[in-house]
């Protein structure tokens, strides 16, 4: 198997309901997925033929993006109606013209305006984090992570689980494209000096122990329950 160029941390949720009571969430809601608007079948209708435990990878992948550059850019400065022009940095920067409907709106004693080509020298920072099912659908991660609701042996029960461990679908560069086309906001057309740089921060597979019904309904219609055991929730 070849090993992935990054470091990647792998982290276990910690199931907060075992098998048993799993199996009593489902004996109660296995009709849902046979129901309909004009019927649902009765309990004894459907069959639980299997339960598994998956575990499934969000992944996770955090950095940051900075960048210097020089940018032309326009200030304007408010001056005394007396004033016809400013001398800067050896240039000379005259007034801006008023239109009619401008002077009589201003007076004889009006503020004039003065408009200063000049260059800035940009800074940016951006950092994220950015999290994806284990279809590569990006999404709010909904659980915490401390050391309460973390496995201790996370590769020992992804090992002892093989099976049936769900990795992500997305690959790790296409996930850090995506961070990247975040953080990466558009640049000004008229920029020079430009300086920028990627910074990964950390990658983690985050796996989540997801509980798995197949349910065999009226006329072998086959359902899934799932759940998931973090949460208690039916997903």
């Amino acid at each position: 198997m070849k090993e992935s160029k990054y470091d990647i941390k792998t982290i276990v949720l910690r199931k907060n309901i075992d098998e048993n009571e799993a199996m009593e969430i489902i004996e109660q809601k296995k009709t849902t997925p046979f129901k309909s608007l004009l019927s649902r079948p009765k309990k004894e209708q459907v069959h639980i033929h299997s339960l598994k435990l998956y575990h499934e990878c969000i992944l996770a992948v955090s950095g940051k993006y900075v960048a210097d550059y020089y940018r032309k850019a326009t200030h304007t400065i408010s001056v005394g109606y007396n004033i016809k022009d400013v001398v800067l940095g050896g240039g000379i920067f005259p007034v801006r013209s008023k239109s009619g409907f401008a002077k009589s709106l201003a007076g004889k004693r009006g503020k004039n305006k003065i408009d200063i080509k000049l260059e800035e020298h940009v800074f940016v920072e951006e950092e994220d984090e950015i999290f994806f099912d284990h279809h590569g659908r990006e999404i709010k991660f909904p659980f915490k992570i401390n050391s309460k609701t973390i496995e201790n042996y996370p590769k020992k029960i992804l090992e002892q689980n093989s099976q049936n461990v769900k990795k992500p679908e997305i690959t790790i560069d296409a996930a850090l494209g995506k961070l990247q086309s975040q953080l990466k906001k558009p640049l000004e057309t008229d920029v020079r000096d430009l300086s920028d740089e990627f910074i990964l921060r950390e990658i983690s597979e985050i796996y989540v122990p997801i509980f798995e019904a197949r349910l065999i309904g009226p006329k072998k219609k086959v359902g899934i329950i799932r759940i998931d055991s973090v949460r208690k929730k039916i997903l």
